[in-house]
């Protein structure tokens, strides 16, 4: 009984830390440069009022990034969720180097979109190769969880049936990464800034939310599928 009551216990915590975790990433990318590029435009202009609204963003980034090198310098290992959040870092810190650089705000506001659409043609490029990136991300997810879990995992790799729902995931990834950034592109052109520091981060968190439930859905139903194949 006491076991049940911790294990509800810890439950909750976690529920509670993961919608914590995503409240304060709505803060810091959604809210809190929305308030201040309005605040301060009228006084410095939108170029250096997205500049200073791009600051909590950034900041966020660069949290994660240190969390990576962390984590590394502490195993001495990195795996290929670790490296997709890497370049997806680096790029982002690159187009903001560049937006800042270069001036533009337009730039600035499509700083995100460059490492989307560079992780989007990784996924397409894994799978025109042969290799889907979701295999090599869900063993990472797997192992991360349950070294037990790995083996079985990898006894499934060469079933038609799982590399096929490999592939279609990894296609779903890429496409759909590549496709919202170019509407991310366009939106970029047609609405103001501030529309679109609305806009853009409510279809981000839409767009990647249904995107991951619809993958551990379909994921869940594949795996089921395959482990039955031979």
């Amino acid at each position: 009984m006491v076991t049940l009551k911790t294990q509800e216990r810890l439950n909750k915590v976690w529920i509670w830390a993961r919608w914590s975790g995503i409240g304060l990433v709505l803060l810091v990318t959604w809210a809190l440069p929305f308030l201040i590029y309005t605040i301060a435009k009228s006084s410095v202009g939108n170029f250096r009022a997205l500049l200073i609204a791009s600051v909590p963003p950034i900041a966020l980034i660069i949290i994660g990034l240190a969390g990576i090198l962390i984590g590394f310098a502490r195993t001495r290992r990195i795996d290929s969720i670790s490296i997709l959040a890497l370049v997806g870092i680096v790029l982002s810190l690159l187009a903001f180097v560049l937006g800042v650089a270069g001036g533009g705000v337009r730039f600035l506001q499509l700083r995100g979109q460059l490492a989307k659409t560079t992780i989007g043609f990784v996924f397409l490029a894994s799978a025109a190769i042969g290799k889907p990136l979701i295999y090599q991300l869900a063993r990472a997810t797997i192992k991360r969880r349950s070294f037990a879990e790995v083996a079985s995992f990898e006894a499934m790799r060469d079933r038609p049936a799982f590399r096929r729902a490999m592939m279609i995931m990894t296609l779903a990834w890429g496409t759909s990464l590549v496709v919202e950034a170019a509407i991310s592109y366009v939106l970029a052109f047609v609405l103001t800034v501030e529309q679109c520091l609305l806009v853009r981060p409510i279809m981000d968190f839409s767009s990647i939310g249904a995107l991951t439930a619809w993958t551990y859905w379909y994921a869940r139903r594949a795996i089921a599928a395959a482990r039955q194949s031979r």
